[in-house]
């Protein structure tokens, strides 16, 4: 988490005088050191900017500089906007302007001329906008008294979302086999995904994680099946099949860090030389913060490791999902999310248990060890990226997830239910309508607009399908945004 900074860049001019600019100066330290105290990355406060060459200077730093991961300005007093166009116009990080002001009332005795030739912020914020506006600038613009826990929340999910580009930026994912065979919506173009996402996406064969597999020892295998005895109950006698993810485990985690990536994908296709389709491997891999999609669905498994390092704690509660079935009772529907095996015990709602089953669909010759629980109650949303041909396009949905009403004791798999929103059939009508996935990522800590905020810093298009959305206007949003994004 050390790694990402914030830097906060205060916008004023000459015309003022030196006393007005140390004052400046000392209340835009004071600002960023009590920020410091409750944002969740490090807020460094570079400059009270006065003309073009210091605005170019520091954003061509902060372009520069990795550990940057974006831009917070705003205007203590006035500072005409001109001196930000060089600056502005070659900035490459995410941008958020913050509309506000030192002090939070109008002081009633002590306001005259000289208070108000420092305190500008009320105009001089909308002369920066302005030139926001007309550089076209992607920003995020926040506004309310900076003390306020209403705005320090709002800086605090844009860190975040600008953390998330960043990680995207850098992001590389292992594919271990192909796209499950005839399956369009897990395809996508991969050069374009490296160009708007930063993705590297490559594949690597199963013969080689097989062959790591066979390197794994028995004492690195004990250790990890510790690890699983501490965080899961075991609920199944079958050791041996529980060891033998283990030893799955610690081979793509060794590949993976061998090559930089964050993120894996595998189809159950594709599984020559090994016994199991990877289930408690992938699910704790996906604990660790991992990214992981099934049937060799990279855009999935790119985003689910993007959600996780937006989230709490740089691994939050996402993970990912497949819509399976429906309970489709007049007064009592439901959407049952779930899969093969494959479901991040983030998402769970007590501790998971570990147990081994048939599974039916792949190569497996021995039943597969995968965990198995209730996923959490409470507001969440669910994350679909696909690609639109010219352009990617993510579709946000809000969801209330439910504790299951049924217990379903056959299932042996880890479920999630939730009940999307306006309603099952508007929901359902509108995500087909968008072109959304069966494979999404299910986040209870990431929201919605800090999913906007990820599409405006990586220019791709996005959808939010809400209590409001209707398919008439949701029809009319996308034909518009089809037209925009084809003169873009």
């Amino acid at each position: 988490m050390g790694k990402y900074e914030f830097w906060f860049i205060v916008g004023s001019q000459d015309l003022y005088g030196e006393e007005v600019l140390k004052t400046v100066d000392q209340r835009a330290r004071e600002m960023a050191e009590k920020l410091n105290a409750v944002l969740p990355f490090p807020l460094v406060y570079k400059v009270t900017a006065k003309s073009n060459r210091e605005i170019t200077e520091v954003i061509r730093e902060a372009n520069y500089r990795e550990e940057c991961s974006g831009i917070i300005t705003w205007c203590h007093t006035f500072s005409p906007s001109k001196m930000w166009i060089n600056g502005l116009a070659a900035l490459q990080k995410p941008y958020c302007h913050l509309a506000t002001q030192y002090n939070k009332e109008i002081p009633n005795e002590e306001i005259d001329m000289d208070f108000m030739n420092l305190n500008q912020a009320a105009h001089g914020d909308r002369e920066h906008g302005f030139l926001g506006a007309r550089l076209r600038v992607p920003r995020k613009v926040i506004a309310g008294y900076w003390e306020d826990e209403k705005v320090q929340k709002r800086l605090a999910d844009w860190m975040k979302a600008a953390v998330g580009a960043a990680f995207s930026r850098t992001l590389s994912v292992m594919r271990f086999g192909d796209n499950m065979r005839e399956v369009a919506v897990t395809e996508g173009d991969k050069v374009e995904a490296q160009i708007k996402l930063g993705w590297q996406v490559n594949t690597h064969a199963t013969g080689d994680l097989v062959q790591e597999m066979s390197q794994v020892t028995e004492a690195e295998i004990d250790a990890l099946m510790e690890e699983y005895l501490r965080l899961y109950d075991l609920n199944t006698d079958r050791l041996d099949l529980v060891r033998y993810q283990a030893k799955e485990e610690i081979a793509i985690r060794k590949m993976l860090d061998r090559e930089g990536c964050r993120a894996f994908a595998n189809t159950f296709q594709d599984l020559y030389g090994m016994e199991q389709l990877p289930g408690l491997a992938a699910q704790h891999l996906m604990s660790l913060g991992y990214g992981f999609g099934a049937e060799g669905d990279w855009k999935v498994s790119a985003m689910t490791a993007i959600m996780k390092a937006m989230g709490e704690g740089g691994n939050g509660a996402s993970g990912f999902m497949e819509d399976y079935t429906y309970h489709l009772v007049p007064g009592s529907k439901y959407s049952l999310g779930a899969h093969m095996l494959e479901v991040c015990p983030s998402l769970a709602a007590d501790k998971p248990r570990i147990e081994t089953h048939f599974l039916g669909i792949g190569m497996n010759e021995k039943d597969p060890a995968r965990l198995v629980f209730e996923g959490k109650e409470g507001p969440a949303i669910v994350v679909s990226l696909i690609d639109m041909g010219g352009r990617m396009r993510m579709i946000v949905q809000d969801i209330e997830a439910v504790k299951p009403i049924m217990p379903m004791p056959n299932l042996p798999v880890a479920r999630v239910m939730w009940q999307a929103l306006p309603d099952l059939e508007t929901g359902l009508e509108c995500w087909i309508i968008a072109g959304g996935a069966h494979h999404t990522v299910l986040s209870y800590d990431v929201s919605a607009e800090q999913m906007r905020d990820f599409a405006r810093m990586m220019d791709i298009e996005f959808v939010h399908i809400t209590k409001d959305t209707t398919p008439e206007k949701l029809e009319d949003e996308l034909m518009i945004k089809d037209l925009i994004w084809k003169l873009k």
